[in-house]
C-alpha cells in the first residue's frame, strides 16, 4: 500500500469559532482542535506487532516439536541401556543451539518477506506438560479406565434385565397419605400436568381443590365448591396446559372452570324434541365422561345419553364443534357410556351399552374407522377406555368384571382378557403405567364384605402380578401420574387416598408429609367465644333478678313500661297542652261540653212535653201533613179501679 504522505483527519478549523458563539450554542468544548492520526504510522505499528507475533508463535512450536524429540530420545535410551546417567544428561543438557538458530531464522525471514503469520499467538507451552491429541476438544470429566467403565456397563445391564423381569419394583406403594373428600362416593380424580394440584369430585356435589405444596400433614382442601349444584360430579380433568378443568356431571351441560374454580363456559343445552341429534346445539339428556384433547388447546369431547358423542370448543359454548352417532350394525342409536382421545389425538374411540368399541377418525364423523360389536357383554356398561403411551394399545374395563387388552392395528380381537373384577360403579377406570409395562384397574365390594384392591397386571403378558388393598370399601378411580410417579385412588366411603415412595417419587405428597401440623391458635380452642367489657365485671354488673313477679310490680310502677295515661293538665296548660280551667273561650267551651247533662225524668213526659203547644199552635210538621195524615183516633178501655190499678203501664197508652 503506497501513500503520498500523512494523511490528516481534522474536525475544526483551526482559527476556531467566535468565542460568544460557543457560548450561545452551548457546546463546552465547542472550538477546540481534533486530534490528528497519522494513518501510515499506525499501519505499520499493526505490521511490526503481527510479525513479533508470529515469531513467538514459530519460537513455541519449535519448543514443542524438541520436547517430542527429546521424550523419544530417552524413551530409546531406557530401552535399550537404562543408565539413569545417561537420562539425566540429557534431561539436562538440551539444544540451546537449535533455539538460537531457529530464533535468528525467524528474525531473517520476518524483515526479509511481508508473509509471515499475523493474528494472536497460541498459548505457550511450559516444559513438562504432555502433548494434547485430539482428545483436548472433548468437554466434561474424563471418561472412567476401560475396566471399570465395562464393570459400570455390566451392573447398568444387570439393572436393567432385572427391572424388567421384575416391574412391580417400580410400584410406588411403600407409603400412602389419605384425603378425605366427604362421606360419600369419590367419583372423580384430576391431577394436573405439573403434577401440583389435585381435584376431587363426589356423589355429594362437591368439587374439593388440593395444593399439594401448600398443605401441611394436616391434608386439608384450600377450596370446596359446588359447579353443578345438585348433579353429582361424573368427570374431572385438566386441559394439557394445566390452566382449565372439564366438569362433567349428571346434568345434560358440561362446564370449564379455571384452576380457582371460576367457571369459564358452560355448554348449550339441546333441544330435546329434534328427533336428528346431530341438527341440535347441544346435548339433550345426562353425560357420561369427557375428556380434552391432548394436543390443541381447548377442544374437548363429551357423551350422553342421547346417543351421541360431541366435541367442543371452549371459545364456542353456543354450539358443538361436531358430532358422532354411534350406532348397532342394524343402525339403531346406541348409547355411549364413556369415550376418549388417542395419545395424538387422530383418533376418537368410546365404548357403548350394547357392548361394542366404536373408533373414529377425529376428521371422519359418518362411519367408525374400527368397530367390533361384542367387545363386552350387551346390556353391561363399559366404564373405562384408556390407549397406551405408545398409541398401540387400548384397555378397556367393562361392567361384565371383565379387563380386556386390544390391538388398535388389528381390531378383530382381544389381545388378552382378565375376569373377576367385579365393578359396581359406571366410572370405575383402568390406566396404563407411565412406562407402559403395567395396566391398573380398581374392583368394587359390597359394604361390609371385604376390600376394594388395586389390581396390577403386566402388558406383555397380562398376568395379574400385584395387588394392594385400598380400604373397605369399592376402588372406583385409579391415576398413575408420568412426571410424579404416584398413584392416586379414590374410593367409595369418600377417601381419596396417594401412594408414592420417597426413593422412585418426585414432587406431589413429598412435599406436605414434611410439613408439620400447624398449631391451634389458643382463640380457635374456646368453645364459645367471649366479649370482655369493663361492664361485664362483678362490680359492675346488675344484680340479677330472681323472681318474675317481682320484676313486673316493679315494671307496673314504671309509668313507661306499664303505659300509664297522662293525668289532665291542671291550670293555664303546659307543654303545649290547654289547661282544663281557664280565662279563654276555647277553654270554657271545652269545659262545658264535656259536662254531664244527664236527664233522670220521664222519657214519655219529655217527648210529650211540647205536645199540648204543638197540636194547639201547628207550625213545623202538622201542617205538612194536614191533607195526608189520618185523623187520630184513640181507642177507649173501660174497666173497674182494681184492673185499671193492676193494668201494665203500656197498656194505659194511648195508641
Amino acid at each position: 500500500m503506497e501513500h503520498s504522505g500523512p494523511s490528516e483527519v481534522t474536525g475544526a478549523d483551526p482559527a476556531g469559532p467566535d468565542p460568544q458563539l460557543a457560548v450561545t450554542m452551548g457546546f463546552t468544548g465547542f472550538g477546540k482542535k481534533a486530534r490528528t492520526f497519522d494513518l501510515e504510522a499506525m499501519f505499520e505499528q499493526t505490521r511490526r506487532t503481527a510479525v513479533e507475533r508470529s515469531r513467538k508463535t514459530l519460537e513455541a512450536r519449535e519448543k514443542e516439536e524438541e520436547m517430542n524429540r527429546e521424550k523419544e530420545l530417552r524413551k530409546h535410551i531406557e530401552d535399550v541401556e537404562p543408565a539413569p546417567s545417561s537420562s539425566s544428561a540429557v534431561r539436562e543438557h538440551p539444544k540451546p543451539a537449535s533455539r538460537d538458530t531457529s530464533s535468528s531464522d525467524s528474525e531473517d525471514s520476518s524483515d526479509s518477506s511481508d508473509d509471515e503469520l499475523i493474528g494472536p499467538p497460541l498459548p505457550p507451552k511450559t516444559v513438562g506438560e504432555p502433548v494434547h491429541t485430539v482428545d483436548e476438544d472433548i468437554l466434561g470429566p474424563l471418561p472412567p479406565p476401560l475396566g471399570e467403565e465395562g464393570e459400570d456397563d455390566d451392573d447398568d445391564d444387570l439393572e436393567d434385565e432385572g427391572e424388567e423381569e421384575n416391574p412391580v419394583q417400580r410400584i410406588p406403594d411403600s407409603h400412602e397419605i389419605t384425603l378425605k373428600h366427604g362421606t360419600k362416593t369419590v367419583s372423580a380424580l384430576g391431577l394436573d400436568p405439573s403434577g401440583a394440584r389435585l381435584v376431587t369430585g363426589g356423589y355429594d356435589y362437591d368439587v374439593k381443590f388440593w395444593d399439594f405444596a401448600g398443605m401441611d400433614a394436616s391434608f386439608k382442601a384450600f377450596r370446596s365448591l359446588q359447579p353443578c349444584e345438585c348433579h353429582q360430579i361424573k368427570s374431572l380433568q385438566y386441559s394439557n396446559t394445566g390452566d382449565m378443568i372439564l366438569v362433567v356431571s349428571g346434568s345434560s351441560q358440561a362446564k370449564v372452570i379455571d384452576r380457582d374454580g371460576f367457571e369459564v363456559m358452560e355448554c348449550i343445552k339441546g333441544d330435546q324434541y329434534i328427533v336428528d341429534m346431530a341438527n341440535t346445539k347441544g346435548h339433550t339428556a345426562m353425560l357420561h365422561t369427557g375428556s380434552w384433547h391432548p394436543k390443541i388447546k381447548g377442544e374437548f369431547m363429551t357423551c350422553s345419553n342421547d346417543a351421541t358423542v360431541r366435541l367442543w370448543e371452549v371459545e364456542n359454548p353456543k354450539k358443538q364443534k361436531s358430532v358422532f352417532k354411534p350406532r348397532t350394525m342394524q343402525g339403531k342409536k346406541v348409547i355411549p357410556t364413556t369415550c376418549t382421545y388417542s395419545r395424538d389425538g387422530n383418533l376418537v374411540a368410546a365404548a357403548c351399552q350394547n357392548g361394542s368399541i366404536q373408533i373414529w377418525d377425529r376428521n371422519l364423523t359418518v362411519h367408525p374407522k374400527f368397530h367390533y360389536k361384542q367387545a363386552h357383554d350387551p346390556g353391561t356398561d363399559t366404564s373405562c377406555v384408556a390407549f397406551s403411551y405408545d398409541g398401540n394399545v387400548l384397555a378397556s374395563r367393562g361392567g361384565d368384571d371383565t379387563l380386556k387388552l386390544w390391538d388398535v392395528r388389528q381390531f378383530n380381537k382381544p389381545l388378552f382378557s382378565a375376569s373377576d373384577l367385579p365393578t359396581l360403579f359406571p366410572m370405575t377406570d383402568c390406566c396404563f403405567s407411565p412406562d407402559d409395562k403395567l395396566i391398573v384397574t380398581g374392583t368394587s365390594v359390597q359394604r361390609g364384605c371385604g376390600n376394594g384392591k388395586l389390581v396390577f397386571f403386566e402388558r406383555r403378558t397380562f398376568q395379574r402380578v400385584y395387588e394392594i388393598d385400598i380400604t373397605d370399601a369399592s376402588v372406583v378411580r385409579c391415576l398413575w401420574h408420568p412426571k410424579l410417579n404416584q398413584i392416586m385412588v379414590g374410593t367409595g366411603n369418600g377417601l381419596a387416598k396417594v401412594y408414592y415412595d420417597p426413593n422412585k417419587s418426585q414432587r406431589g405428597a413429598k412435599l406436605c408429609v414434611v410439613k408439620t401440623q400447624r398449631k391451634a391458635k389458643q382463640a380457635e380452642t374456646l368453645t364459645q367465644d367471649y366479649i370482655i367489657t369493663p361492664h361485664a365485671l362483678p362490680m359492675f354488673r346488675e344484680p340479677r333478678q330472681r323472681s318474675t313477679r317481682k320484676q313486673l310490680e316493679k315494671d307496673r310502677l314504671d309509668p313507661l313500661k306499664s303505659h300509664k295515661p297522662e293525668p289532665p293538665v291542671a291550670g293555664p296548660g303546659r307543654g303545649g297542652r290547654v289547661g282544663t280551667h281557664g280565662g279563654t273561650l276555647s277553654s270554657y267551651i271545652v269545659k262545658n261540653i264535656a259536662l254531664d247533662k244527664t236527664d233522670d225524668s220521664n222519657p214519655r213526659e219529655a217527648i210529650l212535653r211540647h205536645a199540648k203547644a204543638a197540636e194547639d199552635n201547628p207550625y213545623w210538621v202538622s201542617p205538612a201533613y194536614s191533607k195526608t195524615q189520618p185523623k187520630t183516633m184513640f181507642a177507649q178501655v173501660e174497666s173497674d179501679d182494681e184492673d185499671s190499678k193492676n193494668e201494665p203501664e203500656w197498656k194505659k197508652r194511648k195508641i
